[in-house]
């Protein structure tokens, strides 16, 4: 039995002469994970002279373990055709999900043609820590009576 995303994926792109940006709208998941990673190929295949490639989450609604796969994919793939990926916009899931698997700094980070690699700002990692840190509030082990 297969579940259809609540709210499917959508690609809205940015051209300009040296940068693509692709904002994600909607769920980054199983179903439509693969539809990033084409683009990005198609991108990467169509445009010789492209230096930046940024992906925009600020609309993103869900992302799922097939998400981050794409995402890793698209790291390998920028890295090999020396285009800076810049992944902004970032939700908290986006963020909690690249924190607890441990690949927050190998996918935020920019890498330059010449391997060095700067980071985005730290104000984003704070906040995300700060939020993994935040006690979950226990639930009363009192029944609800009237």
């Amino acid at each position: 039995m297969t579940f259809a995303s609540r709210n499917p994926l959508r690609l809205t792109y940015v051209d300009a002469l040296d940068t693509v940006r692709i904002e994600l709208h909607g769920d980054f998941d199983y179903e439509c994970a693969d539809d990033l990673r084409d683009a990005v190929v198609r991108i990467l295949a169509d445009r010789a002279g492209i230096t930046d490639l940024h992906l925009h989450f600020g609309n993103l609604t869900a992302v799922d373990s097939t998400g981050l796969s794409a995402l890793l994919m698209i790291r390998r793939l920028t890295d090999t055709a020396e285009v800076r990926l810049h992944i902004v916009d970032r939700p908290l899931c986006l963020n909690r999900m690249l924190e607890l698997t441990g690949t927050f700094d190998h996918l935020t980070s920019v890498r330059t043609g010449t391997g060095t690699t700067t980071h985005t700002p730290r104000e984003e990692t704070a906040a995300a820590a700060a939020a993994l840190q935040e006690p979950i509030p226990a639930r009363s082990s009192n029944s609800d009576s009237t």
